[in-house]
C-alpha cells in the first residue's frame, strides 16, 4: 500500500511563493497567505509540492486509513489560484453568489486572481469553512 503523496514538508513557505509567477499572482498569494493565518491562527505549511496549508484535519481516506489534510489552504496552480474548501460549497450558496468571478470543484474554488473576487466574501467562505471543519473533525 502506497503512502499519501501529499504530506507536510520542512521546505520553506516563503521561498515556495517568492518563486511564484508572474508578479500579480505572487502577491495574491501573499494576501491570502495572511488572510487564512488570521481566520485559521496557524501557520502556513507546505504539504507537497505545491500546497500552502493551515492547520491539520484527520479523514479516513478510501483506503480505511486515517490520512492527515489541511483544515484549508490554496495551491498557485498555472491556470488559476487554487482555494481549498474541505466541507465543499452546498452551505455557502448566498456567498458564492456574491464571491465573483470563479469557478469551482467538489472543495475546490478556482479563481484567476483576487481583482476578480469581492476579498471580504471570500474570507467569510474561508471562515466558515473553518469552523465547519474544526466542528466536523478533530483538529491539531
Amino acid at each position: 500500500m502506497s503512502e499519501l503523496k501529499t504530506r507536510p514538508t520542512d521546505r520553506k513557505v516563503s521561498q515556495f511563493i517568492d518563486a511564484v509567477e508572474p508578479d500579480q499572482k505572487r502577491q495574491d498569494c501573499w494576501t491570502i497567505v495572511e488572510m487564512m493565518r488570521t481566520v485559521t491562527g496557524a501557520e502556513p505549511v507546505l504539504w507537497g509540492s505545491s500546497i500552502v496549508g493551515f492547520g491539520t484535519y484527520t479523514y479516513v481516506n478510501t483506503t480505511k486509513k486515517p490520512a492527515d489534510w489541511p483544515i484549508t489552504g490554496f495551491s498557485p496552480r498555472k491556470a488559476n489560484l487554487t482555494l481549498y474548501v474541505m466541507p465543499g460549497f452546498s452551505n455557502y450558496e448566498s456567498l458564492m453568489a456574491r464571491l465573483g468571478k470563479h469557478s469551482m470543484g467538489k472543495s475546490c474554488l478556482y479563481i484567476k486572481k483576487l481583482a476578480d473576487i469581492d476579498f471580504d466574501v471570500l474570507e467569510e467562505i474561508i471562515r466558515r469553512s473553518v469552523r465547519d471543519m474544526k466542528a466536523a473533525y478533530p483538529t491539531r
